[in-house]
């Protein structure tokens, strides 16, 4: 009986793999397809640049010294303000000069008596001639010593004019209008004229200013050709009449908000380099630029045409090639090569490969491949990748990584 019970219970134990094998698997559920941010590239009317780096300097350099000996008895401005021409700027102690003016006239006075005297000996002397009471010897002499003292007033008279230029003098005033620096002597110094004299200060002119900056030839003579086929019927004789137009901007501004016009080229090309100097001139009435800031320059190098921008971010790398993420009517993302203009911004021109009509993949680039149907959420093209509500953390962290090695 005890055997029966066991045989029953083994071929119980081998038939339940059996039984259990005959039952049909659960169907595996499909993962919904991934979702992504899309946008149609944008349509902008923009002008090609050419870049450079340059700097800004003055027009005018001018060092203030003394013309004449004294002691500063008074400064006149303060430390890098703004002068016009003919504002006093220094003041010599005048006492001096007063002196020698006064001396000087009082030597005229002299010469001026003694010439009435000596003319009047020459008249006398001449009329006793007639007579025999003179000779000609005597009259002669008395004719010279007139002449000489005649002569001798105008020498005081151009020694007063001397003396009172150099009182002029001793009032230092600004010969061109600019900013001026600091003082480099105190009240109370003594300065010299000649060879010796000190530097007072340096005055810089503000308006106009000039942007000088280092260009190519070629792109030099390309600018003025594209000025020609731009609609002047003959090609300039020089640069400043080809009228050709730049922006720049200093390091702390924002994008290029001064305009200048080039006016002026060097002659020479730097071997080394190969460039040459170009110059350009703006006007700055409120003296706000200062002279030897470094400056961002953009050269137009073409007329405003329609471009295709995507954001840059969107923009991925295949070894040396460059390519987008595109999104069908049906879902379906293909890849697109394509090739790269200049940064706007955030955004990428795009030179060929795209049409405004595409959906560019923007957001979440990273969890799709081409081939792959995907849902997409439309949204505009901006310049700034955080704007678009529906990016991820990851994917937005991924899409910074691809700019920069673009």
């Amino acid at each position: 009986m005890r055997y029966r019970r066991q045989t029953w219970l083994i071929l119980a134990s081998s038939l339940l793999p059996i039984a259990a094998g005959c039952e049909k698997p659960a169907p595996r559920a499909e993962p919904p397809p991934p979702k992504v941010t899309v946008a149609h590239p944008e349509m902008r009317e923009l002008t090609d640049y050419d870049n450079y780096n340059g700097w800004i300097d003055a027009v005018d350099t001018v060092e203030v010294r003394a013309r004449v000996r004294g002691h500063i008895q008074k400064i006149h401005f303060t430390d890098g303000q703004l002068v016009k021409k003919g504002d006093l700027l220094f003041e010599l102690d005048p006492r001096t000069f007063e002196s020698d003016i006064g001396r000087a006239k009082d030597q005229k006075a002299i010469a001026q008596a003694q010439l009435v005297a000596a003319q009047k000996e020459y008249a006398r002397l001449k009329e006793l001639l007639t007579r025999g009471g003179a000779s000609q010897s005597q009259v002669d002499k008395a004719e010279a010593d007139a002449t000489a003292l005649e002569a001798t007033v105008k020498a005081e008279e151009q020694e007063i004019v001397r003396r009172q230029l150099e009182l002029e003098y001793s009032k230092i005033t600004a010969p061109l209008a600019g900013r001026i620096g600091r003082a480099m002597l105190s009240e109370g110094n003594l300065v010299n004229a000649g060879g010796s004299d000190p530097l007072l200060a340096t005055i810089v002119s503000t308006d106009p200013i000039y942007i000088y900056f280092p260009v190519d030839e070629r792109a030099l003579q390309r600018y003025q050709k594209q000025r020609v086929r731009e609609g002047q019927k003959n090609r300039p004789s020089t640069l400043k009449e080809s009228q050709i137009k730049i922006r720049f901007g200093l390091e702390t501004d924002e994008g290029y908000p001064y305009e200048a016009t080039l006016d002026f080229a060097d002659k020479t090309v730097d071997r080394t380099t190969g460039t040459i100097v170009a110059r350009a001139v703006m006007p700055d009435p409120t003296g706000r630029l200062t002279p030897g800031s470094r400056v961002r320059i953009r050269v137009p190098t073409s007329a405003e045409h329609s471009v295709v921008l995507v954001s840059d971010t969107a923009i991925l790398s295949d070894q040396d090639k460059k390519y987008v993420l595109v999104v069908d009517k049906k879902g379906a993302v293909a890849y697109r090569e394509i090739k790269l203009g200049a940064l706007h911004g955030n955004l990428r021109v795009i030179a060929s490969g795209l049409s405004a009509d595409e959906r560019i993949v923007v957001n979440g680039v990273q969890r799709v491949r081409p081939g792959q149907t995907v849902r997409a959420h439309m949204v505009p093209m901006t310049d700034d990748p955080s704007s678009n509500g529906s990016a991820s953390a990851d994917a937005g962290q991924a899409g910074a990584a691809q700019s920069t090695n673009s």
